[in-house]
């Protein structure tokens, strides 16, 4: 069948043998994923190779919100003045070391920003934020056009107008 991205399904994907080489993101994908789905804190996508069920990659995402203050100003100027406005967070993407170097990472990245901008259409988001743990991260996710918060440069923005253009010149 392929490569597909789903909503983890904890009774039918394999996590445990799950190894991006971040701590961190492994225990979340084995240990914590189906709990935050179960209570609604994030949606879980990951991404298999059918009819194999072991996870080769996954990113989450949640709504979130966001000070007007921590955004660029260029940005900024063009927003209503709100304490807080409404964006989606892409609070974790990770891809195993065997898929590593495969552009595995380019097609989850936009696979979430595209579900994003499709949600748009119902529930308001100004930009999609991605949380980093390292500067490897950070530049893989400035590649596509995310921009550093102000007071935080391992937190990311990327307004939803770009993240239209994009999903636009990768034709998805």
């Amino acid at each position: 069948m392929g490569l597909t991205i789903e909503p983890l399904d904890s009774r039918k994907h394999n996590r445990s043998t799950f190894c991006c080489g971040k701590e961190s993101l492994d225990n979340y994908i084995r240990k914590q994923a189906s709990q935050d789905l179960k209570k609604r804190v994030a949606m879980v996508f990951v991404l298999v190779d059918s009819p194999n069920t072991d996870v080769i990659a996954y990113y989450s995402l949640s709504s979130y919100t966001i000070a007007l203050t921590e955004l660029s100003e260029s940005f900024a100027k063009i927003l209503p003045r709100y304490p807080l406005l409404p964006a989606t967070l892409l609070g974790r993407l990770a891809v195993d070391r065997t898929q590593q170097g495969k552009r595995i990472g380019e097609l989850i990245l936009l696979d979430a920003l595209k579900k994003a901008l499709e949600a748009t259409s119902q529930v308001a988001s100004l930009a999609v934020i991605a949380e980093t743990l390292d500067e490897e991260a950070v530049k893989f996710y400035q590649k596509y056009g995310f921009e550093p918060f102000k007071q935080n440069p391992m937190k990311l923005y990327l307004p939803m107008q770009a993240v239209e253009v994009l999903c636009q010149t990768f034709n998805i």
